[in-house]
């Protein structure tokens, strides 16, 4: 490949991490146009991390060794420690380079030039015939990097006998360059995208991505708000061991905010065991029932989960539900320099009293009168526990609960 060649092949992975263009598809793209330039390629990986809450990083895979056509696909890798891939990493070319600094391997896998390898996966690929290979690192400045992505990783292997020559290897070190910086932009977006969705919410989260940033500016729904507490909570924090508060959280959190999510709503705010969430439809009615059907799920996920820690000798507890239906505004609420997207409004204090309530009642779930109004048709699951006076509000309202013998019949 010539000088020419190189430039033409950086230009056009410039021209496709500006566009975007899926990982697979830049990385398939740029081994088809090496292969068509001439150079002996039969087998890329590509690999880098990523933050996000449950996947380490990602890892694009082109390959050209089997009967058919070329095939490229991507996988990931998972947070927390398991002990065979943490094996696999500390023997691979990669994490040699990532310790000594280097930033390239090259290993000759046939004829004179042969060498031995203390690489697992090296040793596997020269068993399959591959003749050539190549391990580069792609590092990142510290004002470039984010998280756990400082570099990209890139193998390149060939099964022609003679490898590849000098001016291929270096014009494969030349491009890794311009691909890291594509790939790098590529895995911005992807980690600003899930950030945003896990912080804000998925609604939200897409609003602020999408120029949405304007304090003061919001929009008025009709929705129906969900607030939702843990029972005894401070109780809990005062008599259990401080180790075993955070798992409580989540694992109560995880139940209720995989509720609302299967039921499509938009879980807005944690606040310390308090969480709020909105369900928005095209129709109330809609909005009502998605909220309901998540409200049941969680109920009995919590059922199962507290047979499951106390199993375990775990403390336990119950969340209290507040539900209502009402018009909030939408939108970009703080400081100057510090703004938080979420709904404010009388609703939501509203449904925050109706929660509050769950105790004195002796109630798990609440609902507003304006929400089975709201909702005609859930109006046979539930039974009214009668009318209450709600701190703040001016005037008593009727409030309901599911009612057991609907539930039971269900």
């Amino acid at each position: 490949m010539d000088a020419q060649g190189i430039l033409d092949l950086s230009r056009w992975i410039a021209e496709a991490g500006l566009q975007g263009v899926p990982e697979t598809d830049l990385i398939g793209g740029l081994c088809e146009r090496l292969v068509a330039a001439g150079v002996p390629l039969t087998r890329t990986v590509v690999g880098a991390d990523t933050l996000h809450p449950t996947i380490a990083g990602h890892v694009v895979t082109w390959d050209s060794t089997g009967r058919n056509a070329a095939e490229v696909h991507q996988s990931d890798y998972g947070n927390g420690s398991d002990p065979e891939i943490d094996e696999k990493w500390l023997r691979s070319p990669f994490h040699r380079l990532y310790a000594s600094g280097e930033t390239m391997l090259r290993l000759r896998l046939t004829g004179g030039a042969a060498e031995n390898s203390d690489f697992p996966i090296v040793e596997e690929l020269k068993a399959q015939g591959a003749t050539d290979y190549m391990a580069i690192v792609n590092r990142l400045g510290p004002r470039a990097a984010i998280g756990e992505l400082d570099c990209i990783f890139s193998s390149w292997v060939s099964h022609h006998p003679d490898g590849f020559s000098d001016a291929q290897r270096d014009a494969l070190l030349t491009l890794t360059g311009s691909l890291a910086l594509a790939l790098r932009g590529h895995a911005m977006a992807h980690i600003a995208n899930t950030l945003a969705e896990t912080y804000l919410g998925r609604d939200a989260g897409h609003r602020v991505l999408r120029g949405h940033i304007r304090r003061g500016v919001a929009e008025e729904l009709d929705a129906v708000l969900w607030f939702s507490d843990l029972q005894g909570f401070t109780r809990i924090t005062d008599t259990a061991a401080p180790e075993t508060i955070l798992p409580l959280l989540n694992d109560y959190a995880e139940l209720v905010v995989t509720a609302i999510h299967r039921h499509r709503g938009q879980v807005l705010k944690f606040m310390g065991d308090g969480i709020l969430a909105v369900f928005d439809r095209s129709s109330a009615e809609d909005a009502c029932r998605a909220a309901l059907d998540a409200a049941e799920e969680a109920r009995e996920r919590c059922k199962e989960l507290n047979s499951s820690r106390s199993a375990a000798g775990l403390p336990v507890t119950r969340f209290y539900l507040g539900l209502h239906q009402g018009k909030v505004f939408y939108g970009n609420i703080g400081g100057v320099d510090r703004l938080d997207f979420t709904v404010v409004g009388p609703a939501v204090n509203e449904a925050s009293r109706i929660a509050a309530m769950c105790r004195s009642l002796d109630q798990d779930i609440l609902l507003s009168s304006a929400f089975t109004e709201s909702a005609p048709e859930c109006r046979e699951r539930l039974i009214s526990v009668g009318r209450y006076l709600l701190r703040g509000v001016g005037r008593p309202q009727e409030l309901y609960t599911l009612d057991p013998e609907a539930v039971g019949a269900a």
